[in-house]
């Protein structure tokens, strides 16, 4: 399995729109939007995404994701290492992931991008 880092961040938001608002007047940030429910934040470089927000009734805390080129030895291996999947591997829009809680309940996410 490739070495993995944590590559993305998703913040929960009670408000998509007025969060939106607040990260573009505060910090100039531009947004891809992904019809209304989920909103990526556009790097530096004007493309890539390295943070996003989704719509949440209750904002939780923020969910880091790791990047691997290998979806199923990477379950494989929080699984052999003790972590709990919160949500088995789905697709999403960008490729494929699943959540997973490490031993002490952080959670955190596994992601594919699609090819």
């Amino acid at each position: 399995m490739n070495a993995l880092h944590i590559d993305y961040l998703e913040l929960a938001v009670t408000d998509l729109p007025g969060s939106r608002t607040f990260y573009e007047s505060a910090f100039g940030w531009s947004f891809n939007d992904y019809g209304g429910v989920y909103a990526g934040i556009v790097g530096p470089d004007g493309k890539d995404e390295s943070c996003g927000m989704y719509a949440s009734e209750t904002p939780v805390a923020p969910l880091p994701l790791i990047r691997t080129t290998d979806l199923e030895a990477a379950l494989a291996a929080v699984e052999t290492a003790g972590g709990t999947i919160a949500e088995p591997p789905y697709d999403y829009p960008g490729g494929r992931r699943f959540i997973f809680t490490d031993p002490s309940g952080n959670r955190l996410g596994v992601y594919q991008p699609a090819e």
